[in-house]
């Protein structure tokens, strides 16, 4: 199994918890420890009042002390896109990962089966998507082999169904049917429902759009199962949902569980979002700490470049905090960014100033970083509380 992140904790970062929050070095990762402990809780009153469970996704930050964190407020357990991902989880004492991807090489099936025989002898359960035959069968054989080195632990397998993400995922209808039985004739695996996530929803900017989308992953969702159910395979959990969505899957009656990830830091590019009403109202939780470099008459320059917070969905966006006053980010390139005055606001940000920006995308934003450091407080007068590792930073395989 892989270790935690491999870089240290530095002698400068441990002599930081406890102080201010200004004498964080830039750039940096900061997380508002106070929004981020808000968040999940309004995550566990909606997951109560809709009598849904809640698997966060811990590809978003990547650590298993978050990841704990989570479980406390409610979760039942964690989802992760990749085996390494569950490894850093299971070695920082999560117990409960589900692997929401398919996984079809068989050095990395091999690694699977140990770590559903480490999860089992924690009383804790490992589980996996497929989306076709042969992978199956690949999985059955990664697991009985282990079995022969151990104990008789089973895995729980979830078909995923294609409801218009356009990646993996078999067409709804009777190839899902398909792959239930043939999960149900390898005594290592249990077949444990249906994975239905549309991420392309995610990001549609209306409420209406994402309600629209959903209505359409319900149907798919509803047809499979019956198909499955008519052959006397009982579909146990449909599990899926994202931030965007999340409310559209919880009123749907079908949906047993919800995937929502995100909502913990709350990035830009879900906050451009129109809110569905019955969202819970999530805060930003997630920062970059950067400090102008440069000056000039019509613009300044930031430490904090592509280097420092992912692009993919767009760049940051500034936090609006006296006296700097509204401002646009701009690219600079790797290393710095470039800030100008927003309409109405004339003055251009002076030598030293901080800038604390949103990133467009937290997920891989987090894993530009071997460390987040999470203050309490608030970021103009607060303090450093913790430094929380990034386990698995880099965990792609």
């Amino acid at each position: 199994m892989p270790p935690s992140t491999k870089t240290p904790l530095s002698d400068a970062l441990k002599r930081l918890v406890g102080r201010s929050v200004r004498e964080i070095d830039t750039p940096a990762l900061v997380a508002d420890l106070d929004a981020m402990q808000r968040n999940p809780g309004r995550m566990a009153e909606f997951a109560r009042k809709h009598d849904i469970r809640w698997r966060p996704h811990a590809k978003m930050h990547k650590s298993s002390a978050i990841a704990r964190l989570q479980l406390q407020a409610g979760a039942v357990g964690v989802c992760v896109q990749k085996t390494s991902e569950a490894e850093a989880m299971v070695a920082g004492g999560v117990h409960d990962v589900y692997i929401s991807n398919e996984v079809v090489a068989p050095a990395k099936l091999a690694r699977v089966a140990d770590l559903a025989h480490t999860v089992a002898a924690e009383n804790g359960q490992l589980a996996i998507a497929v989306d076709s035959v042969e992978g199956v069968r690949r999985l059955a054989d990664a697991m009985n082999e282990r079995r022969r080195r151990g104990t008789a632990a089973v895995i729980d397998v979830f078909v995923e169904i294609d409801v218009g993400g356009g990646r993996c995922g078999v067409t709804p209808g009777r190839a899902a049917v398909d792959l239930a039985h043939e999960i149900r004739r390898h005594p290592a695996l249990r077949f444990a429902g249906l994975q239905a996530y549309n991420g392309k929803a995610q990001h549609l900017r209306t409420a209406q759009e994402r309600r629209d989308a959903i209505g359409i992953v319900v149907q798919d969702v509803l047809f499979t199962r019956k198909l499955i159910e008519a052959e006397g395979v009982p579909v146990n959990l449909v599990t899926g949902a994202g931030t965007g969505s999340m409310v559209c899957e919880a009123a749907s009656g079908v949906f047993g569980e919800l995937q929502s990830g995100s909502f913990l830091f709350m990035d830009a590019d879900y906050a451009a979002n129109e809110r569905d009403p019955a969202q819970p109202q999530f805060e930003h939780a997630l920062f970059v700490k950067s400090q102008v470099m440069s000056s000039g008459v019509r613009h300044a320059v930031c430490d904090a470049g592509h280097k420092s917070h992912a692009i993919d969905t767009g760049l940051p966006k500034v936090l609006d905090l006296q006296p700097t006053g509204e401002l646009e980010f701009f690219n600079g390139g790797d290393e710095h960014g470039i800030l100008r005055p927003a309409a109405g606001n004339q003055r251009v940000p002076a030598l030293d100033e901080i800038v604390w920006l949103i990133p467009g995308h937290c997920d891989p934003t987090v894993n530009l970083h071997n460390f987040i450091i999470a203050v309490s407080g608030g970021l103009e007068r607060g303090k450093v509380e913790k430094i929380i590792r990034v386990d698995a930073r880099g965990a792609l395989t």
